[in-house]
């Protein structure tokens, strides 16, 4: 009898282990009010590696010109769902708040990257999502 106990407790033990916790957000943005800026791009079938590569370094290069970013990421979608309706290319941007988003918008370098994009001509197709990220 004491045996099959311990082996229960044992038991509830590890199961309360595998109970679902939300993911740990990073010190910075767990309590900040920070906002992820997710930009999504569907790509002409003629853009070049080079051009990909320019739109993507002019974006990363934002992080050092704009204040407020406080992170930026990218990567080409892998999902092997089928869903993305040809948008491959993701950039996330992170700002300290909202206020550095919308500082960021008609910042004169921010406006100086849409022009690049125009200039590159290789965007048949863009959206973007803001959020917050929950606690």
């Amino acid at each position: 009898m004491r045996g099959a106990l311990t082996a229960c407790l044992m038991v509830l033990a590890a199961s309360a282990c595998l109970v679902a916790r939300p993911p740990r957000q990073p010190a910075a943005l767990a309590t900040t009010g920070a906002v992820r800026h997710v930009v999504v791009f569907r790509l002409k079938p003629g853009a070049s590696p080079t051009q990909i590569r320019e739109l993507t370094e002019a974006f990363s290069a934002l992080q050092r010109k704009i204040p407020g970013i406080i992170a930026f990421e990218h990567g080409v979608n892998n999902s092997p769902e089928g869903r993305n309706m040809g948008f491959t290319h993701v950039y996330l941007l992170t700002f300290a708040s909202a206020a550095a988003r919308d500082e960021y918008l008609p910042h004169p370098d921010h406006k100086a990257f849409g022009e690049l994009l125009g200039r590159l001509g290789i965007v048949d197709g863009v959206f973007v999502v803001d959020y917050t990220p929950a606690p």
